[in-house]
């Protein structure tokens, strides 16, 4: 673990940056997308525009009866599984385009593992859906309702799901080559595609978790006694970030997508602050 490009950024300690990360050049977060579309979900929700119990079919073409609402997809209770059918193995997500979604929704009834409400199952599929919902509801796109709700407000612009190439930080080759990373700017990019600076993801944790600008936390975030947090991980990277009810709090990015590894440094490091 300790060749690993990493950075930590911390409320309790200088930031860290080793092995070649860099704190102002784009990486991949990963799931952390999940908690910014579900700060546009409340924030839609704030203005009228919608309601969290808002049914799924309100707003797509989804089979009539799935009992499916805006708050399960954002609380992992919507009854789906974890991924969309069909993945490719190399870049999985890579043929997962707007009509391959389109062709989801319309047979989501024969997807889901779980009646609504039932159980908590981690859903990949779940947030694509519910950005596709957002995206429906206000005939706005994904890029332009997290700048508006979320990325304007608390004056943060280095978020993007389309990075500048001179400027964006991959896991490297046994050559030295920059490796590919996975393909997440189609309809899968609610659910993990975002990529952003560490300074400018630190920012977003301790906005939206720390000082609250936007209200409450959104329902995507998961709880554990005093620590809200979020994880994530792509092929090449991983990202930990979590807030204590005393206003601690962590982001710890690696050029790794061993996920289970972040999470644990990012929580040592917060238990030993």
């Amino acid at each position: 673990m300790s060749r690993v490009p990493t950075c930590v950024l911390s409320s309790f300690d200088a930031p860290h940056v080793e092995h070649g990360h860099d704190l102002d050049r784009f990486v991949h977060i990963g799931s952390l997308t999940k908690p910014v579309t579900g700060t546009v979900l409340t924030c839609l929700a704030a203005e009228g525009r919608l309601h969290l119990d808002d049914p799924l079919e309100r707003f797509l073409p989804v089979p009539s009866g799935t009992g499916i609402t805006l708050r399960h997809l954002a609380e992992h209770t919507s009854g789906l599984p974890r991924l969309p059918p069909r993945l490719q193995r190399r870049d999985p997500y890579t043929a997962f385009d707007n009509l391959a979604l389109d062709t989801v929704v319309r047979q989501l009834a024969t997807l889901t593992t779980a009646s609504p409400g039932q159980n908590e199952e981690y859903s990949n599929l779940g947030y694509a859906i519910l950005g596709a919902a957002l995206v429906a509801a206000t005939e706005t796109s994904y890029e332009d309702l997290v700048k508006r709700h979320v990325l304007q407000p608390l004056d943060i612009t280095e978020v993007t799901s389309s990075p500048p190439a001179h400027r964006t930080l991959c896991r490297r080759s046994l050559t030295g080559r920059p490796r590919k990373p996975w393909t997440m700017n189609g309809a899968i990019l609610p659910a993990g595609g975002l990529w952003a600076t560490p300074r400018a993801a630190a920012g977003l944790v301790t906005a939206l978790l720390v000082d609250r600008k936007l209200g409450e936390p959104a329902p995507s975030w998961q709880v554990s006694g005093p620590l809200v947090w979020h994880n994530g991980a792509t092929r090449d990277a991983s990202v930990f970030t979590g807030a204590l009810s005393d206003g601690s709090w962590i982001m710890v990015h690696r050029l790794s997508g061993r996920a289970t590894e972040t999470d644990q440094l990012g929580i040592e490091k917060l238990k030993n602050r």
